[in-house]
C-alpha cells in the first residue's frame, strides 16, 4: 500500500534518467511550469556534460539507499522515469543494503518483460513513500499530437500497414514482448523485442541491404503503440530525430504512432528531419484499430 502524503505534488521533481533527449525535454517543460527539478542520471547512461546545467545527482543501477537518501534530503516526492536505459543481468547489479532487503520483489522484477518490470519497480518506490507519476502527466506537450508532422502524409497502402501493425502489436500486448515493429506491403519485417527500436531498424536496413527485404525502398512503416494494459506512467513508446533516421536508413515510407499515447522528443527537429528524408511522420487515433 502506498504512504504517499497528501501534499506529493509539492516540491521537486525527481526525474531519473536513462539515455537521449527526452529526460532533458521532461526537465525544461516542468522548470517552464515554474517547478523544481532534481535529476538523477543513471551512471555510463547519461552524458555527464548534457546533465551539468541541472541540479542533479548521479546514481548507479542497485544503489537504491543513496538516491532514496538524497532525494528524500532534496524535498522531492513525486518521481519520473524517462529515457533509454540498457536492462542488465541480474548478476550484474550491485545491490546496497537497502536494496537487498527487497531482493525477493527485486528477483520477480527480473522475470517478466519490461512492463512487469517497471510495475514492481513503481510499488518499491512507494514504499518508501515516493509517488511514480508520468512524464506526461507533468509535461503533457511532449505526446505525439494526432496527424502528421511534417509535409508528408502515409498513402492508402501505408495506412493499410499501419492497420496490421496495431492489429499485431494489440494481440502481442498481453505478452508484455514490445511495442513496435514493422510492416510492409502487409508483410511483417520485425518485432521490436530487447534491441530497441533503433536495433531493429538497423537490423531491417542489414536485411534490405542483403536483399532479404524485397519491398521497394519505400515502402513500410514503423508503428508503436503501447502494450493494451501497460502501465503509462513509464515506458511509453517514444520517438525522435534518431528514430527519423533510422526509419530513413532501413528505406521505410514512414513512422506512425498513437496519438495522446507515445512521446515525441524535438517535434521540429522530427518533423524536420522526416522532411529532408522524404518520409511521414504521423499520430494515428486511439481507436485506428487493425482487422
Amino acid at each position: 500500500m502506498s504512504t504517499v502524503p497528501a501534499d506529493a505534488g509539492e516540491g521537486p521533481l525527481a526525474i531519473i534518467c536513462g539515455g537521449g533527449a527526452l529526460p532533458f525535454a521532461v526537465a525544461d517543460a516542468v522548470i517552464r511550469q515554474g517547478r523544481d527539478v532534481i535529476l538523477f542520471p543513471v551512471r555510463g547512461w547519461v552524458d555527464p556534460e548534457a546533465v551539468a546545467r541541472y541540479p542533479h545527482y548521479f546514481i548507479d543501477i542497485g544503489r537504491y539507499g543513496r538516491f532514496h537518501r538524497q532525494a528524500k534530503a532534496a524535498g522531492c516526492r513525486d518521481l519520473v522515469m524517462i529515457g533509454t536505459v540498457l536492462r542488465p543481468a541480474l548478476r550484474d547489479i550491485r545491490f546496497d543494503w537497502e536494496a537487498l532487503r527487497e531482493l525477493p520483489s527485486i528477483i520477480r522484477m527480473f522475470r517478466g518483460g519490461d512492463n512487469h518490470l517497471l510495475s514492481i519497480l513503481a510499488r518499491l518506490f512507494e514504499k518508501r513513500g515516493f509517488r511514480f507519476v508520468g512524464a506526461h502527466e507533468v509535461a503533457p506537450e511532449i505526446l505525439m499530437p494526432e496527424g502528421a508532422i511534417g509535409r508528408r502524409e502515409p498513402s492508402a497502402r501505408d495506412r493499410d500497414d499501419i492497420a496490421r501493425g496495431v492489429a499485431v502489436l494489440s494481440a502481442l500486448g498481453p505478452f508484455d514482448v514490445g511495442q513496435g515493429l514493422v510492416v510492409a506491403e502487409n508483410y511483417v519485417l520485425a518485432i521490436e523485442a530487447a534491441e530497441g527500436t533503433d536495433q531493429m531498424l538497423a537490423r531491417i536496413a542489414g536485411l534490405r541491404g542483403d536483399g532479404r527485404v524485397r519491398s521497394a525502398v519505400g515502402t513500410g512503416v514503423l508503428v508503436k503503440v503501447p502494450k493494451p494494459a501497460q502501465d503509462r506512467r513509464f515506458d511509453l513508446p517514444a520517438i525522435g530525430p534518431a528514430t527519423v533516421a533510422g526509419a530513413a536508413r532501413a528505406g521505410l515510407a514512414g513512422i506512425a504512432v498513437m496519438a495522446g499515447a507515445a512521446i515525441v522528443a524535438e517535434p521540429a527537429e522530427v518533423g524536420a528531419a522526416a522532411d529532408r528524408a522524404g518520409i511521414f511522420v504521423t499520430g494515428i487515433a486511439p481507436d485506428e484499430r487493425g482487422p
